[in-house]
């Protein structure tokens, strides 16, 4: 059975509001086993045999719409997925305060002329790598939660579903999935 990190977009950040234990009990009702929910964002850590991270996606997605009719993107990525994304920051190294890295989850890979024009905002202090289906942050300054480099951003940009997450949040959900 392999461990898998299922994180969801757009989750109690707005009007999209979802308990963790209703998240935890639909997750487990599809059959997953050992469901566990970190912070209130819609981060959901399991087991399961099912193999195909974008079948997880669409069954938890499938799930929440028909049982709390909302339309909310998933994203899975395996424990090993994710322990490759905290041991490849390029800035992990660069950087002793974890609140100024963060990471974009993509949905699939971007189209390469998408990566090549996608930018800095004007006037921003920030660095970014795009690797894979990952978007490094780095906010030397901090600043994020006055960036215009969003989520949103990062999206129309690339034209790929994402979530970003802190990278207090994907050291503590790789550690959880490799538990």
């Amino acid at each position: 059975m392999d461990r898998y990190v299922a994180l969801l977009r757009g989750v109690n950040v707005g009007s999209t509001r979802i308990a963790m234990a209703d998240l935890r009990r639909l997750v487990a009702a599809l059959g997953h086993e050992d469901v566990r929910t970190y912070v209130q964002s819609g981060n959901v850590v399991f087991a399961s045999d099912a193999g195909d991270a974008d079948h997880l996606a669409a069954g938890i997605e499938r799930a929440i719409a028909d049982e709390l009719g909302l339309t909310v993107p998933v994203l899975v990525r395996s424990a090993r997925e994710l322990a490759a994304v905290t041991a490849g920051n390029p800035y992990a190294d660069r950087e002793s305060d974890p609140t100024r890295l963060l990471v974009v989850f993509l949905g699939s890979t971007p189209d390469r002329s998408a990566v090549a024009s996608l930018g800095v905002p004007r006037g921003e202090n920030m660095s970014f790598t795009v690797s894979g289906r990952e978007v490094y942050l780095h906010f030397p300054d901090g600043g994020y939660g006055r960036s215009k480099f969003t989520n949103t951003y990062v999206e129309k940009a690339l034209g790929v579903v994402a979530t970003t997450r802190n990278w207090k949040s994907v050291r503590t959900l790789a550690e959880m999935a490799a538990a």
